[in-house]
């Protein structure tokens, strides 16, 4: 369904019975509704970053519900539409961070480099945020984080906003490096977001430890 490391690190999960309800809700919501992102493109997250690939880990909450937003990655977009808010403040603070001018929206390339994009709940209806909250999603993503957690190499763990924030919790393990701010959203971007320089720590913690820093 995913790729061969996380099939094998998560075949548990899947096979409980949440789990199984949850697809069920999901196949349904597909089938009757507007529902992004893609049916094909849910899980796309885990497939462009496999386990033992992650060196960051970048937590939404759920994904763009505007039409042809989403697919499947957390604050990207395709490139033929516009920016969400989020995203122009994320781009914005890579430019004063590390002068990087970045026109792409669609943020796959970071994926493939070891960048988890992860949405916390990973479908949402057209026009309703949230509207996937609590079926079952955030059990298995924070799942996702806990096995991460369990690795020995350090993940750098990129948190924004409260919700972000609160899956601290699961991130236990001293190896990892945790970089939190305010959510980049335009009503707390100016209040600690702007800044941050996330992108510069980042790569400086990756060198620091001999490992290819990511092309943003």
């Amino acid at each position: 369904m995913i790729n061969k490391k996380w099939d094998i690190i998560l075949k548990e999960e899947m096979q409980k019975p949440y789990f199984r309800e949850l697809g069920i809700f999901v196949k349904n919501e597909y089938k009757h509704k507007q529902i992004f992102p893609p049916y094909e493109n849910i899980f796309d997250a885990l497939r462009f970053t496999d386990y033992d690939e992650v060196k960051v880990v970048i937590l939404g909450q759920d994904p763009y519900h505007g039409l042809g937003e989403a697919h499947g990655l957390s604050f990207s977009v395709h490139n033929n539409v516009s920016k969400p808010p989020s995203l122009i403040n994320i781009l914005k603070e890579l430019r004063n961070d590390l002068n990087i001018i970045r026109n792409e929206s669609d943020l796959t390339d970071w994926a493939k480099q070891g960048v988890l994009l992860l949405n916390s709940i990973m479908t949402v209806e057209k026009d309703k945020p949230l509207s996937h909250k609590n079926k079952g999603w955030e059990q298995f993503t924070d799942t996702i984080i806990k096995k991460l957690n369990e690795r020995d190499e350090p993940i750098i763990f990129v948190l924004w906003g409260s919700y972000a924030r609160s899956k601290k919790e699961f991130i236990t393990n001293p190896n990892h490096i945790i970089l939190e701010s305010v959510h980049p959203s335009p009503l707390s971007a100016s209040r600690g977001f702007f800044g941050s320089k996330p992108f510069s720590k980042i790569n400086n913690n990756l060198q620091s430890r001999g490992k290819s820093p990511i092309k943003w």
